[in-house]
């Protein structure tokens, strides 16, 4: 098994925890996530320490490894975090995508995030379609996006029962699932 076949299988099997846990409960525990992230990293470097970079010194691994978790981490909490600041993502999602980030690195971890927020912005529309909901759905997300320019006399407010979340736990693990297996093959 190549070093990215043992990262594909460990990000798979944290998603897939991730994404039964939120589908149940619409949240991701601080404890999973931390359990996460530290199953990742040491993943991550023990990859780096023994199958990658061979020729090249321990001190050189370690920091190749660690500055490779430091910086998917950052790459790919980044915008999720502003996300979450501006409430259009839950904190939970935001660790889970920093875990990915640092379990694999910001490129493989910026193509799982790209996948899962396609997928996640594929199956909204579709589930508001499916309950009827689409056109008020769509009013309200034209609305968000136009009070911010309006004058303060004509911003309309959304009420919160009108706001519709998704759970983003499931859409990361089968982005996860899909670019690992199109990676796994790949080898």
């Amino acid at each position: 098994m190549t070093g990215m076949q043992f990262v594909l299988s460990g990000i798979g099997l944290f998603t897939l925890a991730a994404a039964i846990v939120d589908f149940r409960t619409g949240h991701i525990p601080n404890r999973l996530t931390l359990f996460g992230a530290c199953a990742g990293v040491g993943l991550h470097v023990y990859v780096h320490l023994a199958l990658l970079m061979q020729n090249a010194s321990l001190a050189e691994r370690l920091l190749a490894a660690c500055s490779n978790v430091a910086l998917g981490a950052v790459v790919c909490g980044l915008v999720p975090l502003l996300l979450y600041r501006t409430g259009g993502m839950g904190g939970g999602d935001v660790k889970l995508l920093g875990t990915v980030g640092a379990t694999c690195g910001p490129m493989l971890g910026l193509e799982i995030e790209l996948y899962a927020f396609v997928l996640a912005a594929l199956y909204a529309p579709a589930r508001l379609a499916y309950q009827g909901q689409l056109l008020r759905g769509l009013s309200n997300s034209v609305m968000l996006l136009a009070n911010p320019v309006l004058p303060k006399a004509r911003r309309r407010q959304v009420p919160a029962e009108l706001l519709s979340s998704v759970r983003f736990g499931p859409a990361v693990f089968v982005a996860a699932l899909v670019v690992g297996l199109t990676r796994w093959w790949a080898q």
